[in-house]
């Protein structure tokens, strides 16, 4: 996730998989193009060559509808309007909430294979939503979730020493 627009009336942060979107699309097209040709050259390839095109290929927009989901998450302070907007192969989401209700980000942590993954959590203090509201559903290792939640707490207007917290919370 990276942060797209920060001006002092609106943050945008943004996640678009295009490598594992582009990846797994080369995947399908080259075991479906694989199976495909076999398949063509006729005499016993023909059933093997179907199976392995609608396996391997089957198996890839498999991964792409699980894997591959743009996520938007857009605090507008003239419109004091917090939207996270989710966007799959299964459809479309927009949930919106009050700027208001948004107290601060968080990052939250996990261990796997020793070692620690992160991903930033929006805390809403206020409204029928309160509570932690993942950004991301993956965790992941590096600093980007760090920056996002710091980039947030920065970003709201009443981010003070006491509101802004970027340790690590247990999953």
């Amino acid at each position: 996730m990276k942060i797209t627009r920060n001006t002092p009336g609106q943050l945008i942060l943004s996640d678009t998989p295009w490598f594992i979107g582009i990846a797994l699309a080369l995947f399908i097209l080259a075991f479906a193009g694989a199976g495909l040709g076999a398949a063509s050259s006729g005499g016993e390839n023909l059933w093997f060559g179907i199976i392995f095109a609608l396996m391997g290929g089957g198996m890839g927009f498999a991964a792409f509808c699980l894997f591959v989901r743009r996520v938007q998450v857009i605090l507008g302070r003239s419109e004091g309007s917090l939207v996270i907007r989710r966007q799959s192969v299964f459809g479309y989401s927009r949930v919106e909430h009050r700027l208001a209700d948004l107290s601060h980000a968080e990052v939250e942590s996990t261990t796997s294979r020793s070692r620690t993954l992160y991903r930033p959590v929006l805390i809403l203090d206020g409204g029928m939503s309160a509570g932690r509201h993942p950004v991301a559903e993956a965790y992941t290792s590096g600093r980007g979730p760090h920056q996002l939640a710091e980039a947030v707490n920065a970003w709201l207007p009443a981010a003070g020493p006491s509101k802004v917290d970027t340790g690590s919370q247990s999953a």
